[in-house]
């Protein structure tokens, strides 16, 4: 018995993916041939692709909004747990990652649920806002450059509805945001971020150990 979170090492991760994880075989084969990229380590893991599509179906998410889109599997996780009048809007800079992302998504029959809009995410952020659209997302996911994540917080913080569910990916960074000899401008960016969190008294927080740890922020 432990009262502190457990350490997983290989054996105990993967009985956890074989007991838990009810991956499709479509999201199985988008994240193997991520797997073969050398960004590979960009992808999420499928055990918090399945949470977070837990998470959207608990708080009954319509409208999502995706800072980062990658190979398009954490969109397509969540366009295959929202209804079918659900929408998610995801940024990305890269035509090829996305490209890529598309041929998956079609391929699921989700792809009328996604909306792709390529740009600097803080510029398309600043974007919905000047068209009104503030207070009109309930889920957010935020997994993208790490520098830019505290000013990410805040125009997700006014695209949040409240109650609505933001989530910041990578925010134990492998360990190093505990690791004061690590002063990259990566890391810097994330333990200022989480600091800013954990003060912020305009959300109910939870940092969960999943992956490589995912912040839960909730708008009040």
């Amino acid at each position: 018995m432990s009262n502190r979170t457990l350490n997983l090492d290989e054996r105990l991760y993967e009985y956890l993916c074989s007991i838990s994880l009810r991956e499709p075989e479509i999201l199985r084969r988008l994240r193997e041939e991520t797997a073969l990229m050398s960004e590979a380590d960009m992808q999420i893991s499928p055990e918090q692709g399945q949470f977070m599509a837990m998470l959207i179906k608990l708080t009954g998410a319509r409208r999502c909004l995706e800072v980062g889109a990658f190979t398009g599997y954490s969109a397509l996780v969540c366009a295959l747990a929202l209804p079918d009048d659900g929408r998610i809007l995801t940024l990305d800079v890269s035509q090829e990652w996305t490209d890529r992302a598309r041929t998956f998504w079609q391929e699921a029959g989700v792809e009328q649920k996604i909306t792709l809009s390529l740009g600097p995410a803080v510029a398309s952020m600043q974007g919905l806002l000047a068209e009104g659209l503030q207070e009109t997302f309930d889920f957010i996911f935020i997994d993208a450059d790490k520098v830019s994540y505290p000013e990410y917080f805040e125009l997700g913080l006014k695209l949040i509805r409240p109650g609505g569910l933001m989530l910041f990916d990578n925010v134990l960074w492998s360990g190093k945001v505990a690791d004061p000899e690590h002063k990259d401008a990566d890391t810097v960016a994330l333990r200022i971020l989480n600091e800013i969190l954990h003060q912020d008294p305009r959300i109910d927080i939870s940092m969960v150990p999943i992956a490589d740890g995912l912040t839960l922020a909730r708008k009040r």
